[in-house]
């Protein structure tokens, strides 16, 4: 994949400076380095590991301006306008070879400042992902802006359930010949919606598994476990201050 638009900014963070400063430490500067992907129309896609994290800038038709800048660990930010689609995420990678519970239990801690804009289009703050047979697309909202899928026409509420502080809704909604992870294909989406819309806290990411299976949602063999921003003809800004995904 031809890389495109990528600006590295390095700063260094020096120990020991200033009033404060302990003048016998001896620890060296700290370099921090980002790296910032930009989509056009020839390059609407980014995606590599970095830090033991899989990322991925996906910008659909490459349209408008939208970027993604890869921190330290898992942290990322971004921004979008103009655009059709834009998706900005990071997380763990898998093979497609085992499902949720041969990999272990999901969780994630977070705290992202989410700044979508209002004036059109909608935006989620979500645990995201794929996985295959069957192939599948699922949501954990945490967040969103003007538009969730429990007001598209055939979207079926399955029923709800507590965790987290919070009651989620679970939705299924059935996509006809859209882009996936394997091109243009029929699948189904799997929505855990939260009532009480936050930016911050803990998510039992593995409790929304085990009870979409026990709803009969199936889940495949998992392609990625990852947190996502998404904007649909929108615009907006975001920064993760802190974001584990961890797997026991």
């Amino acid at each position: 994949m031809r890389i495109f638009g990528i600006l590295v900014l390095v700063s260094a963070i020096t120990a020991g400076c200033g009033s404060n400063a302990n003048s016998g430490s001896n620890e060296p500067e700290k370099a921090v380095t980002t790296v910032t992907y930009c989509s056009d129309p020839d390059n609407e896609q980014h995606k590599g590991i970095r830090d033991g994290y899989s990322f991925e800038l996906w910008n659909q038709y490459g349209k408008g301006d939208a970027c993604m800048t890869l921190g330290e660990g898992a942290l990322f930010k971004g921004h979008w306008s103009g655009i059709e689609n834009y998706l900005a995420r990071r997380g763990y990678s898998y093979d497609n070879t085992k499902h949720h519970n041969e990999i272990g239990r999901f969780s994630s801690k977070y705290n992202c400042i989410y700044e979508p804009g209002t004036e059109s289009g909608n935006s989620y703050l979500s645990i995201y992902g794929w996985t295959v047979d069957p192939l599948i697309e699922f949501y954990i909202v945490e967040d969103w802006r003007r538009w969730i899928p429990s007001m598209a026409e055939g979207t079926e509420n399955m029923g709800s359930f507590e965790v987290d502080g919070s009651i989620y809704d679970v939705y299924v909604s059935l996509r006809e010949n859209q882009p996936s992870i394997q091109g243009q294909q029929t699948f189904k989406q799997y929505f855990s919606i939260r009532r009480d819309v936050r930016n911050k806290g803990n998510i039992d990411i593995s409790a929304h598994f085990d009870f979409w299976e026990s709803l009969g949602m199936d889940l495949g063999k998992f392609y990625e476990v990852t947190f996502v921003v998404e904007g649909y003809r929108s615009n907006g800004t975001f920064e993760f201050t802190e974001l584990e995904i961890n797997v026991e």
